[in-house]
């Protein structure tokens, strides 16, 4: 593994040992591959794969996707309705805002969206949201589809839960109560449905060294993925017998993409991570993508025999607070952030492993992320790269002037 990192260290420093630092950069050809192998996982399930943005923020990037992966990418998943209308205006349509808002603005461009006959849905989970929804549809004369949230947390025990705080529409008599009361309101319409699985989609369960961890984290995934399959599954066919009619049934993320896939409920799956397979997002059993997008800081001090200080490099992931949320040094191989400093805003000190190859001042250290999209918040561009030359380069949403949260 390490003579394989380090072949891509030498060949990412001489592509970059004379640019200015700190840079981002995607590797195409791993780029690609993974679009390939997220396609793969859907060979036979006759779903299609909703590409989740958040996870790119590189307009070219998604398009890309589109265009190497072919006809099972279909539809964007985006996080807010501002996102929404900026890559409308880049071309792309058929997009579900995977979270709420109500202000004014963002109701705005979503009549806005509607009314251009694009196809825009945008995820609700209260009576609230229906009410505030149907009234602004009704003044402005046009009916808005909504896609209902659920929650797929595992709650074993009732009270204990497990996954994340999104929905508060967890069982077949919450989903059909909100049904019954989504008729009184004429001005929205729910025709789809999410169901995001991220207890399981984004915890890793093949973590190197963590053995017993990944066992438990296995066996709690298997669980609730049973339990999940068959509540999802009950609460569509559930909307459908109250004459809801869902034409979307949404689940799954990158790291469930083969669980999800096995669900006959689900029309489509989303991936968004797995295409630059972040830090986060690189040991699971069940998929297996290649880390394809990185940035660079310049080793600028050598303060102690088997140490390195880069510039910069403090890009630190959003979330619970821990060191999984720290970015990763991955080229040369072995390298490690000092416990007391970590990864600093103007200075990242790095304990240098006893086999390093010759790392001398001016040169590059490659790290990635722990997020996959919260890069680009950091970049305005990304270079890309083929082999051993930079093909091009591409803006991020960052470098077109966007910041949507």
């Amino acid at each position: 593994m390490a003579k394989r990192e380090n072949t891509d260290f030498f060949r990412y420093k001489t592509i970059f040992r004379a640019m200015r630092m700190p840079l981002a950069f995607v590797d195409l050809e791993k780029f690609d591959a993974n679009i390939a192998y997220v396609a793969s996982t859907q060979n036979n399930t006759g779903k299609t794969i909703r590409i989740g943005t958040k996870s790119l923020r590189c307009t070219e990037l998604i398009k890309r996707v589109f265009q190497k992966g072919g006809s099972p990418y279909k539809g964007i998943l985006s996080f807010t309705l501002e996102e929404a209308a900026f890559l409308v205006s880049k071309g792309f349509d058929d997009i579900i805002v995977a979270y709420p808002s109500l202000q004014p603005s963002s109701i705005k461009q979503f009549i806005k969206l509607t009314k251009s006959k694009k196809r825009i849905r945008l995820v609700i989970d209260s009576v609230e949201h229906l009410r505030i929804l149907s009234n602004e549809g009704q003044k402005a004369g046009v009916r808005l589809s909504v896609c209902l949230d659920l929650d797929m947390s595992y709650r074993p025990l009732g009270s204990v839960h497990l996954g994340v705080r999104r929905s508060p529409i967890h069982t077949v008599e919450h989903a059909v109560k909100l049904a019954q009361a989504s008729k009184a309101f004429k001005w929205v319409t729910i025709d789809a449905v999410m169901g995001y699985e991220a207890h399981i989609a984004s915890l890793c369960d093949d973590v190197p060294g963590k053995i017993l961890a990944n066992k438990l984290m296995f066996a709690f995934k298997r669980l609730s993925s049973k339990e999940l399959t068959i509540r999802r599954d009950t609460i569509v066919e559930a909307l459908n017998g109250e004459s809801i009619n869902i034409k979307t049934v949404n689940g799954g993320g990158s790291g469930s993409l083969k669980y999800s896939g096995k669900d006959p409920i689900l029309t489509e799956v989303t991936a968004g991570s797995a295409f630059y397979c972040s830090g986060l997002f690189q040991h699971f059993k069940d998929v297996h993508f290649l880390p394809a997008a990185f940035f660079a800081v310049e080793v600028v001090r050598k303060p102690a025999p088997g140490m390195i200080t880069c510039l910069g490099g403090g890009y630190t992931a959003s979330g619970e607070i821990g060191p999984n949320k720290l970015p990763t040094p991955v080229f040369p191989a072995g390298l490690k952030l000092l416990t007391r400093e970590a990864a600093g805003e103007v200075q990242t000190p790095l304990m240098l492993p006893p086999d390093c190859p010759s790392i001398e001042l001016g040169d590059p250290i490659f790290f990635q992320h722990a997020k996959a999209g919260e890069l680009c918040e950091r970049f305005n561009e990304l270079y890309l790269l083929e082999g051993s030359k930079i093909v091009g380069k591409v803006k991020t949403y960052r470098g077109e002037g966007k910041a949507f949260l």
